[in-house]
């Protein structure tokens, strides 16, 4: 029976990372700019929560300090999705989707900084992993793509206001625990708040979809990728040990690659696929060693999930 249970969690983590990184498909194939694109996700998913948390009679944390937190963790959550949908349009779905993955070393820092949290010599291996492999996967894009600086750039970036959105999460729960529904509602908030001006600003004349088609793929990024995919990966991570998902948490961005290289026609040379292995290999050596921060991207929807 543990071991039907077991089998079922995997399949619906590799699942739910599959749909994140077709979520990134959807972005390279809808003519929208990535501000805009990060403004309708969460518009999307901020209704489906809200019917969500009236659905189950959820209600605002009465702390403001936590309410201040989670809008802020929205803020952050924004400004991730709109850095991680630009590097998607300057170096493809899956380099992006891999440089985004390294928000687990800013999470490492942050714990480090302000929890206090000491670092092991496996994660100072992981990081040099890492380090050495977007090296490797750097060194062909900046030689054949113009857009490589600004891609690179905004992926990493990305996963630090990823980490950042994270520890906003953190603190929230810190001040007052509050309900996921409500929590999801909170973040959306603040992301489409924080989406408003820079997505007028930068993405003036690609705001707005252009047909049905693009209305439909957006509606399916917002509501599948933002809820589906978070509520099959909050299911799956509680029945599975540490090891086993760290390795299957990869498959989001090894699924990137893939579609990245077989269906959009991105070149990844040899050195480069090298290189996206040793960073995968960095991210899940430094995920088997700070639970708490690598996995809390997932983990507080599993937490709040298991106490309905």
């Amino acid at each position: 029976m543990a071991t039907t249970s077991s089998s079922s969690a995997s399949i619906g983590l590799i699942i739910g990372c599959i749909i994140f990184g077709l979520g990134s498909l959807i972005v390279a194939h809808v003519d929208i700019g990535g501000w805009a694109m990060a403004f309708w996700r969460l518009v999307i998913s901020g209704v489906i929560f809200a019917i969500l948390a009236k659905m189950t009679g959820q209600r605002l944390p009465s702390s403001r300090p936590a309410i201040v937190y989670g809008l802020l963790s929205g803020v952050f959550l924004g400004l991730d999705l709109a850095l991680w949908h630009e590097s998607i349009y300057a170096v493809g779905p899956g380099i992006s989707t891999l440089l985004n993955s390294l928000q687990i070393f800013f999470l490492a820092a942050i714990g480090f900084l302000y929890f206090g949290e000491r670092q092991s010599s496996l994660q100072l291996l992981s990081l040099c992993l890492a380090v050495l492999g977007v090296a490797m996967i750097g060194s062909p894009e900046f030689a054949n793509n113009t857009a490589a600086t600004w891609g690179f750039i905004t992926g990493i970036v990305s996963g630090a206001m990823l980490a950042a959105s994270m520890t906003f999460i953190r603190k929230t729960h810190d001040t007052e625990p509050t309900p996921i529904f409500m929590l999801m509602q909170l973040i959306s908030i603040g992301g489409v708040l924080a989406m408003i001006l820079p997505m007028l600003v930068f993405d003036s004349g690609h705001i707005l979809p252009n047909s049905w088609s693009d209305i439909g793929w957006i509606l399916v990024y917002g509501a599948v990728m933002q809820c589906l995919a978070w509520g099959l990966i909050a299911y799956s991570i509680p029945k599975l040990s540490l090891a086993v998902t760290g390795l299957l948490l990869l498959t989001e961005p090894v699924a990137a690659l893939i579609i990245d290289y077989s269906w959009l026609g991105k070149p990844i040379n040899t050195l480069q696929w090298s290189g996206a292995l040793l960073t995968m290999l960095a991210i899940y050596l430094g995920s088997l060693k700070s639970k708490p921060r690598a996995l809390y991207r997932y983990r507080f929807f599993a937490r709040f999930y298991r106490r309905k």
